[in-house]
């Protein structure tokens, strides 16, 4: 087992007693910009920027967001990573199946070619290193024209310099209608697993890799694909058991057992029999690694048009919460439909607390995602083309930014996982490219820590499987880790 040196980062510390909530601080940073959202420190200034509403933001210390999408020559909804391992952050552009963007390192971007794309269109796209060659390849979903066609998936092997090459589309019999797509090494084993987010009460795919390229939908198996009832025909031939109207789900630790747990998230309209949202937990290796079902315990109030979801601590409390849109204003009969804030009381309990966040009756928004714009040690909120500045309270926190070496793991180091022990309780984060329907949370790892003082030890483990132990490592402090 490894051990490595931390490079400490001196940021700012939050002071509230108790937790004030978010306030909209969107005019005074100068944001606005509904669409998808995605975090990341594109130009390496250590300041979070963001992608939203097609927009690209540069974060000026967390005092205002410049939009820069003309000058840095990107633009588009689109996800982050160091695809060609030159360490600087590059954006892939899902909604047309491209384009790649390749930043330059001045605050400018160039376009990359990609294999010549279907037709068609994405909702969302994850990176993924999928054949443990220290190289992020894509899988993007692909969606379609309602009763005309639906649209491949496609996976894109990433080669270096800039380029791809097709390994895998959907057959053209075969294709269902992904939204949201997202990755995370739910079995443990070093590789990354994918799933999909399939609409028109369509099976959701697990697709288990196998570190070489290889894949097995295990959706069915593992007890994740849906809730399935009678068979029905759809658009291009496809053939299935109802399921849900999937549009974005979200992978992380729920319940602070070390295991990655899934959110299954389901628009759904009245009638019971359509599947709800599922809270999905990850039953370990004793179990092989198949999921049982949590959903009865967790609260979740139902409204009809839920949309795309995010997993953030919000309170620094230790466990992950739940953020989960709505995309219409008014559903059937009448009924008004808002995003909503859930806290996670563990043990499977999840509370309302949209309100006294001061989150109550947002608009319709496919929009969400947690980062930290201010450096504060909590995580902010870009949502229904607004920026919510989380005032923070007296919790501990730790950051963590992990960076590959670009022989033995990707720069971005997407696909590493950390995890903390604090008594019995296993805080586990993993570095993700792609949550709910195309949307990505910051690349750095956010972990709040309650009352916890005391140094921690962070137990790594890297894309491949090879671990690295950092031992005693201070509270309230941002650390960059490089694998070595």
């Amino acid at each position: 087992m490894r051990r490595t040196t931390l490079l400490f980062i001196p940021l700012l510390m939050a002071a509230a007693s108790t937790h004030a909530g978010f306030r909209d601080a969107s005019e005074a940073l100068g944001f606005s910009g509904d669409g998808k959202a995605a975090f990341a420190d594109f130009n390496g200034d250590g300041w979070s920027d963001l992608l939203a509403g097609g927009h690209l933001y540069r974060n000026e210390e967390g005092k205002k967001l410049v939009n820069v999408s003309e000058k840095a020559g990107a633009h588009g909804n689109g996800i982050w990573a160091d695809c060609d391992n030159d360490g600087d952050t590059d954006l892939f552009i899902f909604s047309g199946y491209g384009p790649l963007f390749l930043n330059q390192g001045d605050g400018t971007f160039k376009t990359a070619e990609l294999p010549e794309p279907p037709a068609g269109s994405s909702q969302g796209a994850a990176w993924a290193d999928l054949n443990n060659d220290a190289l992020v390849d894509l899988y993007v979903g692909g969606y379609e024209a309602w009763q005309q066609a639906v649209y491949p998936d496609l996976i894109l092997v990433n080669e270096g310099n800039g380029k791809f090459r097709e390994e895998w589309r959907s057959p053209s019999n075969a294709c269902y209608s992904t939204r949201g797509v997202t990755a995370a090494d739910f079995d443990e084993d070093g590789d990354p697993d994918i799933y999909t987010s399939n609409y028109r009460l369509q099976p959701n795919f697990l697709w288990q890799g196998d570190g070489k390229l290889g894949k097995s939908n295990v959706a069915e198996a593992f007890g994740v694909r849906g809730i399935p009832d009678a068979v029905i025909d759809y658009t291009g031939g496809i053939r299935y058991p109802i399921c849900g109207h999937s549009i974005g789900s979200a992978w992380g630790d729920l319940d602070e057992d070390g295991h990655i747990d899934l959110f299954l998230g389901n628009f759904s309209h009245p009638p019971g029999d359509q599947d709800r949202p599922q809270f999905l937990r990850n039953r370990g290796p004793a179990e092989n690694f198949h999921f049982e079902d949590m959903s009865g315990t967790a609260g979740l109030a139902w409204q009809e048009s839920f949309a795309s979801p995010a997993l953030g601590d919000y309170d620094n409390d230790g466990d992950l919460d739940l953020y989960y849109t709505t995309v219409y204003g008014t559903g059937s009969g009448g009924i008004k439909n808002y995003p909503v804030l859930y806290r996670n009381d563990g043990d499977w309990k999840f509370v309302d607390v949209t309100g006294e966040q001061g989150l109550a009756q947002l608009s319709e928004t496919y929009q969400a995602a947690w980062g930290d714009i201010d450096n504060d040690g909590d995580l902010d909120l870009c949502t229904n083309g607004k920026l919510f500045v989380n005032d923070g309270n007296d919790n501990h926190w730790i950051k963590v930014k992990l960076e590959g070496d670009g022989n033995n793991v990707n720069r971005s180091a997407i696909g590493a996982q950390v995890r903390i022990q604090l008594g019995s309780r296993i805080l586990t984060r993993e570095v993700e490219s792609g949550t709910g329907e195309g949307n990505q949370n910051d690349l750095t790892l956010h972990f709040g820590l309650g009352s916890q003082t005391e140094p921690v030890d962070l137990q790594i483990r890297w894309p491949g499987g090879k671990r690295q132990t950092m031992d005693r490592v201070k509270v309230d402090q941002q650390y960059s880790v490089t694998y070595k």
